[in-house]
């Protein structure tokens, strides 16, 4: 079965219970964007909704996934009605949740209530977890290729964490890959740029980001929320996995990631995004206030390229970083 989701969840679980799973964002952004936007739009979804919840409408019929797990609190709260307008299309749905006080009961009983749902027990899951875990201790090192060493780009290092959300539903052939990407990141001479950034808030529906930036001389070196899919603690229980996952619980617990990743990659400033029409907007009151480097922060509304005053006012921020 093709179970699609809707954010990171204990993957683990469809996994074990022998199932594919699949992020129905990243099919979404790689796939013909604007006309899965466009789908939603002429199924009557308004204008002013996220664009990326619209295309994860779209995917949903496209893909034909056999059942979608909206994650229902810990992400977007346009979630309830998208699960909605997919029951209505005949599309099975599973909830999810990430208790909002990181209770860990709660989350231990929403890991419970998944495996009772998939039929899978709770050894199966850890022996998933232990396989997975070695995956994502080479993202770790993928990682410090990027900012230790300057050899791998903010695009590369964003495209292979965000798909660790999945492992395009197939672990084995996600790590043959990595490690062949690996081996000839290793031999790369370092990039030379003229600042290194970090990128705060969900992955952008802007195309042409990351490679904006490395024209002007700046390498994304942190990116907050994809290295976050790729569970970059690796605790031994996945409860206690679930709950070090900063992106479903508060800003505070985002804040305390980001603020020790600025010293340990010694950033220079940062981008903070958000999604149009998107309730994170609110948390840059809280990013500008407690984050003691230069911040600009940037909107995404529908997929596609920057545009020209997003690129103008990124190369006035530059400017700025430069006198």
């Amino acid at each position: 079965m093709k179970i699609g989701f809707t954010t990171s969840f204990p993957v683990e679980v469809v996994f074990a219970a022998g199932h594919i799973p699949i992020d129905m964002n990243n099919i979404f952004i790689s796939g013909n964007a604007n006309n899965f936007v466009e789908q939603a739009e002429f199924d009557g979804y308004p204008r002013n909704i996220c664009s990326w919840i619209k295309g994860m409408y779209s995917v949903a019929h496209d893909a034909e996934m056999d059942a979608v797990i909206g994650v229902v609190e810990g992400d977007c709260s346009n979630t309830h009605s998208l699960m909605s307008t997919l029951v209505d299309k005949n599309i099975d749905v599973i909830s999810f949740s990430f208790p909002h006080d990181k209770n860990r009961n709660k989350l231990a009983a929403e890991i419970e209530k998944l495996e009772q749902y998939f039929n899978v027990n709770h050894t199966k899951v850890d022996e998933v977890k232990l396989r997975l875990d070695k995956i994502r201790k080479k993202l770790i090192y993928l990682d410090e290729l990027t900012f230790k060493e300057n050899k791998i780009t903010g695009l590369e290092n964003h495209l292979w964490l965000v798909n660790s959300s999945d492992f395009n539903g197939d672990p084995q052939n996600f790590e043959i890959r990595l490690d062949e990407f690996i081996l000839e990141a290793t031999k790369r001479e370092s990039i030379k740029t003229d600042f290194r950034f970090g990128f705060l808030g969900v992955p952008p529906i802007i195309t042409d980001l990351y490679d904006f930036l490395l024209e002007h001389k700046v390498n994304v070196v942190f990116n907050e929320i994809q290295r976050q899919f790729s569970m970059p603690y690796l605790e031994n229980d996945i409860v206690d996995q679930y709950l070090h996952y900063t992106y479903p619980y508060t800003i505070f617990d985002r804040l305390k990631d980001i603020q020790l990743e600025i010293k340990n990659r010694k950033l220079d400033a940062v981008i903070s995004y958000s999604q149009s029409f998107c309730h994170r907007q609110i948390d840059n009151i809280l990013i500008k206030k407690y984050i003691d480097i230069p911040v600009l922060t940037i909107e995404g509304d529908q997929p596609g390229e920057l545009d020209a005053r997003t690129k103008l006012r990124i190369e006035s921020f530059l400017d700025m970083l430069k006198y």
